[in-house]
């Protein structure tokens, strides 16, 4: 097997080729790159790999952009210090990562998985290695200021149960039952917070995950949560948004 280190980080990439020799002997580093310039124009020079292991950060910029430069038809695992939230990303959109510093039963998990993804259609991979890097690049709101009397306070996204549309206002409750009003429309806050904790369950309320004891099958199609937070008209989740519903749930 001949494969291609695509690292800024001198140690990590001998590193990296010394744990690979380790798990097998026969596969051969052709060519070590520290930078998407150079990437990009040995690839158009014709270089060929059966594996590509790229890090997320290189020394001229972010290494999703080789991806948009050129076509390559090659299986990647790609090497990341990303936090927790970025590496969901990954493995949501089936891109295999290796988190340093790197074990070598990872690496050889990560291995026999590229095995079989050397299977799958190159357009695929390609795809989903964008949609990891719209993914981890996004940010999302960790907090929101509201106003209590005549001071401002800070609350943490996380402990936000749910954003309610009522009589013309936005308002946020609290995992303490506490609720204020936001100057977003449930629109904005949709794309504000983070789509893995947050769900637009109808027209007037966006949920968060952790405040949802339980879901039940309710007529016309529709599923009702138990939640303590919302009265049983608001927490009816809409016949059209009911199989995204679920299929957030199962993330």
């Amino acid at each position: 097997m001949k494969a291609i280190i695509i690292e800024d980080e001198k140690l990590s990439a001998e590193h990296l080729a010394t744990l690979l020799k380790k798990i097998d002997a026969t596969i051969e580093i052709i060519a070590y790159f520290d930078t998407v310039k150079k990437t990009v124009e040995e690839f158009k020079k014709g270089l060929k790999a059966d594996l590509l292991f790229v890090d997320v950060h290189l020394a001229d910029g972010i290494s999703f952009e080789i991806f948009s430069k050129i076509s390559i038809e090659t299986p990647v695992i790609f090497t990341t210090a990303y936090d927790e939230y970025a590496i969901k990303a990954f493995k949501i959109n089936s891109v295999d990562y290796l988190l340093k510093p790197i074990a070598i039963a990872d690496l050889r998990t990560a291995l026999e998985k590229f095995k079989k993804l050397n299977q799958t259609n190159p357009n695929t991979i390609i795809e989903n290695i964008t949609n990891a890097y719209q993914t981890i690049s996004k940010q999302y709101k960790n907090r929101f200021m509201v106003k209590i009397g005549d001071s401002i306070s800070s609350i943490k996204t996380e402990d936000i149960v749910h954003f309610i549309s009522e009589d013309g206002m936005v308002l946020l409750a609290t995992d303490t039952a506490k609720r204020f009003v936001i100057d977003y429309t449930l629109d904005q806050l949709e794309s504000m917070v983070a789509p893995d904790m947050f769900f637009r369950i109808n027209r007037k309320v966006l949920v968060n995950i952790k405040s949802i004891q339980k879901v039940s099958a309710y007529f016309n199609s529709r599923l009702k949560l138990n939640s303590s937070t919302l009265n049983d008209e608001d927490c009816i989740v809409s016949r059209e948004r009911v199989n995204n519903f679920k299929a957030w749930l199962d993330k």
